[in-house]
């Protein structure tokens, strides 16, 4: 189905000119399935990129995700908290933790990525496809290596 998807996006005006494919694919069977749908279309992969952090990093940064009840606004209690805690600058709004950004769903997340989608990096390895990125430093500076490395044909 997922597949199906890919294929209808990717027929837009839009998708002819490049796409970027996050979360997509999440297994090597997915990948395979990519593949084929890519090659069929002429337009096969050029680069896959590899964010690279430590999983206690990205605990951090999931599980202190907060949300405005009222309008939706995004905060993080270290990275970009709210004036006042618990409360939206915006709309004085009542913030908080989605269940999907709790401790122990964040690790089964990890534990099903490790199990099912890490498998991908050496696959992507294999085909010469894989660029790895460093996901610590300033959003800046990630940025800056995200475009370097995906800058230009492969």
């Amino acid at each position: 189905m997922i597949i199906g998807l890919v294929r209808e996006r990717l027929a837009q005006p839009d998708g002819r000119k490049g796409f970027v494919l996050d979360g997509f694919p999440r297994t090597v069977t997915q990948a395979e399935a990519l593949d084929q749908l890519l090659e069929a279309e002429g337009s096969p992969l050029h680069r896959v990129v590899l964010f690279q952090l430590a999983d206690e990093e990205l605990v951090t940064r999931l599980t202190g995700r907060r949300v405005c009840r009222g309008c939706g606004r995004n905060y993080h209690v270290k990275f970009s908290p709210p004036r006042v805690a618990g409360q939206c600058d915006a709309c004085q709004g009542e913030l908080y933790q989605r269940t999907d950004d709790e401790e122990a769903t964040v690790r089964r997340r990890l534990a099903v990525y490790a199990r099912d989608t890490r498998p991908l990096i050496e696959y992507y390895r294999q085909r010469g496809l894989l660029t790895t990125i460093s996901g610590t430093g300033t959003m800046d500076a990630i940025l800056a290596a995200l475009v370097s490395a995906t800058e230009g044909p492969r």
